[in-house]
């Protein structure tokens, strides 16, 4: 479904947001059916079976780095002769991936509140064409107009008529503002004139939109680094939050994104988009652990209460024990 039409549908139209555990449901069995297949005939978890968890975990696109540090964990439980059966499994497993997400640092507010934040609180949202970085930014707008917020959006992808375009939509759905300077023009000179307008007009939060194309390119890297410097002449301690958005279902080059993003500017938080179509939900676990970005936001379905926050307990327990 386009986002246009997305954005025709009446309330009445839509239908109730799903639970999470409901949206990991691809994620969930493939990881437990697999499992539940190497365990079969088994009353303990063994080596052999460490073995093919392994792969479990690479084929989930959890990472190498992270499936390493996983097994060895486990590895470490057998060599100390403790019993896991398949509850114990779960259990552990829970315990481990959680201790291997990093949690989200002091600078990143927890939510939608803002509690106790110096306002406006500035979020530069990055990533590659086509992973939902746009339509994430719109859904988090509609989140903080929800919490009775003033919300400024900034049209920094100058780039693509299609993003200003959007963020339009969301302006009108959202009762935000929205600075724009049209097609192909300074993306910093736009991120700065929307903090400029948050601090003078008073508001809570200034959402900027950046560039996504070419993410490998240097040109862009140093385009995005531009743009934090360019903020920082007005408001010194903003960004506040520098938000990865990645694809679940992109699989392995959500890796690679986050990596050549990581080396350009220190990013704070992560959202994962789209993890109600894919089996491959562990590339939240995987990317989160490998570049010590905390996850922030998921997205599980179309509508703009399907950005959630992330709460790391809800999304293991979805996985490991349903």
């Amino acid at each position: 479904m386009s986002v246009f039409n997305f954005f025709k549908k009446k309330p009445s139209e839509e239908t109730e947001t799903q639970p999470v555990a409901d949206a990991l449901n691809k994620t969930r069995e493939g990881f437990l059916s697999r499992i539940g297949r190497a365990l079969a005939g088994k009353t303990t978890v063994d080596s052999d079976f460490l073995d093919e968890l392994e792969e479990i975990l690479i084929t989930a696109d959890v990472g190498v780095d992270t499936t390493i540090r996983i097994i060895n964990a486990l590895q470490a439980d057998i060599a100390a002769n403790k019993y896991l059966g398949k509850e114990e499994l779960f259990e552990r497993l829970t315990q481990v991936v959680a201790a291997l997400m990093p949690e989200p640092g002091e600078e990143v507010a927890e939510d939608f509140e803002l509690a106790g934040r110096t306002l406006p609180y500035v979020i530069l949202v990055v990533g590659v064409n086509g992973v939902g970085k746009t339509t994430t930014i719109g859904k988090m707008a509609w989140n903080y107009a929800q919490a009775g917020k003033k919300v400024i959006l900034g049209a920094g992808d100058t780039f693509r008529a299609a993003a200003v375009d959007q963020l339009g939509i969301w302006k009108d759905r959202t009762g935000a503002e929205i600075v724009s300077h049209g097609m192909n023009a300074d993306p910093s000179s736009v991120a700065f004139d929307a903090v400029k307008k948050g601090v003078e007009n008073g508001a809570d939060v200034v959402i900027i939109d950046t560039a996504g194309r070419l993410h490998n390119k240097v040109s862009l890297m140093n385009e995005l680094a531009k743009m934090k410097r360019v903020v920082q002449k007005f408001k010194a301690d903003a960004p506040h939050e520098v938000l990865l958005v990645i694809d679940a279902t992109t699989g392995q080059n959500a890796f690679e994104q986050a990596r050549h993003f990581s080396e350009a500017t220190k990013v704070n938080a992560l959202a994962v988009t789209k993890l109600d179509g894919t089996a491959k939900g562990g590339v939240v676990v995987g990317v989160s652990h490998q570049f010590g970005i905390p996850v922030k936001y998921i997205g599980v379905g179309e509508k703009a209460e399907d950005l959630r926050l992330f709460n790391k307990e809800e999304f293991l327990q979805s996985i490991f024990k349903g």
